[in-house]
């Protein structure tokens, strides 16, 4: 049951209107990387998984948060919008050639789709897809996914601070930079707690020697660049981070099976059939 609290988790207001902000903001709404994605991913992940307790409400909480955090960023673009020119004759008669550069950088869609509010999309306008988000059922997984989620999603935020000079925009931006920063963290102990749980290790999921081959491909680093300076990555020698093997190296690629060799295609496909048929 969700329980919908009218405060903000942090002030989500401007000192100006910027329209031209407002559309880069978009991509930390509803891109890829976005308080959109991690938003449902982690509500997802939370519905998806079966086992009861410190995890589930773990996705649980961070996802609510996460919804709020969409609910600022919304704010903060109504509001970077909010007494933003709707013509050019209304940015020039501003007298600021400044103002006319923000209005030629707006997303029309803001002012003709949704009335002067956020949209569920891209700072390009493509509408955000439930494709995004990744809720697999296995957490070892999932969280690792959630470590990348929220390293995208900081890099993006901390690229747009660099693009606005508004007193009040950097304000929520660091709130949010500091949160990104607690979130990547909380993900990287909720793999460790996995592991100290029992729960899962990696690879994932956990190794099932039968499947494996004997280990002969399961370690070996494979160059496939000229030269050999990824020999002296940690990649390719030494213990392997699970614990189970050793790194080896491979200079060349060696073939493991000759050419393949198809039968003719079901005549009724209509497929180019082999020479000589």
């Amino acid at each position: 049951m969700f329980s919908h609290v009218k405060d903000l988790q942090f002030e989500a207001k401007p000192d100006a209107p910027d329209a031209a902000f407002a559309r880069r903001l978009q991509e930390v709404l509803g891109g890829k990387w976005g308080e959109m994605t991690v938003a449902n991913q982690y509500l997802f992940q939370g519905w998806n998984c079966r086992l009861p307790g410190k995890y589930k409400d773990l996705l649980l909480d961070v996802g609510t948060e996460e919804m709020g955090h969409v609910e600022m960023i919304c704010t903060m673009i109504a509001r970077l919008l909010d007494s933003a020119p709707l013509s050019i004759q209304e940015a020039a008669a501003e007298d600021n050639p400044m103002l006319t550069a923000i209005y030629a950088g707006a997303n029309p869609a803001h002012f003709i789709h949704s009335g002067g509010g956020p949209l569920p999309a891209d700072s390009n306008g493509v509408p955000w897809n439930g494709a995004f988000i990744t809720a697999s059922g296995n957490l070892l997984a999932d969280f690792h996914l959630n470590v990348t989620a929220e390293a995208q999603g900081r890099l993006q935020v901390a690229r747009l601070f660099h693009m606005t000079d508004d007193p009040g925009v950097k304000q929520l931006l660091r709130f949010l930079l500091a949160r990104d920063t607690m979130h990547q963290n909380m993900w990287l102990a909720a793999i460790e707690q996995l592991k100290d749980d029992g729960l899962e290790e990696m690879p994932v999921p956990e190794a099932f020697l039968d499947a494996e081959q004997e280990n002969q491909f399961a370690y070996q680093y494979i160059d496939f660049s000229s030269g050999e300076e990824a020999a002296e990555g940690r990649w390719a020698s030494g213990p392997t981070p699970d614990g189970k093997g050793q790194f080896s190296y491979q200079s060349t690629p060696t073939a493991h099976a000759g050419a393949p060799e198809l039968p003719p295609g079901d005549p009724r496909l209509h497929c180019t059939p082999p020479l000589g048929n």
